[in-house]
């Protein structure tokens, strides 16, 4: 049987990876996705969106950091962007339903960027309407472990392209 979504582009997207000076990884519980995983019964994930059409990949990192967790670019250090962009596909009962039914998944760059700020400085309201309910700082060997399983082979793979710098 031929995959009817074969013929769908993967959507450009950036991630962000924030680390604290600990070590530890920001990641925020999404408000559209209740009922998973961890003990509270949500996934997690680390701050990411879309790349803008002329937008270059720092720009678009910097953009989404700030709409999803209201961290300006002064609290931040920016470490490494991964060497190659990293594909997923949705689940099929996904695709269609997103992005209003343009992309198969997505192709996306990842940022590793420093926190030098307080979490005083993390205000998940400043983008209307929010992204995440909830967020907390995590070890990154956790990274896996509370994002949608579709994600997880990109979270690893980040995983081992940062650790050393992390």
């Amino acid at each position: 049987m031929t995959d009817p979504f074969t013929h769908l582009p993967y959507r450009p997207c950036v991630g962000v990876m924030l680390v604290n000076q600990s070590g530890h990884v920001f990641v925020g519980q999404r408000i559209d996705t209740r009922g998973q995983p961890d003990e509270g019964g949500v996934y997690w994930q680390m701050p990411q969106g879309g790349i803008d059409d002329g937008e270059e990949v720092m720009q678009a990192a910097l953009r989404e950091l700030w709409e999803e967790t209201g961290v300006e670019e002064r609290h931040i250090t920016l470490l490494a962007q991964t060497r190659e962009e990293l594909l997923y596909d949705l689940p099929d009962e996904l695709i269609g339903k997103l992005w209003k039914g343009k992309y198969r998944g997505q192709r996306q760059h990842w940022v590793l960027a420093r926190f030098g700020g307080a979490d005083a400085d993390i205000h998940l309201e400043r983008h209307d309407p929010p992204e995440f309910c909830a967020w907390k700082w995590l070890e990154p060997e956790q990274l896996p472990e509370v994002i949608v399983p579709f994600k997880k082979r990109v979270y690893r793979a980040v995983l081992d392209e940062f650790r050393d710098l992390i």
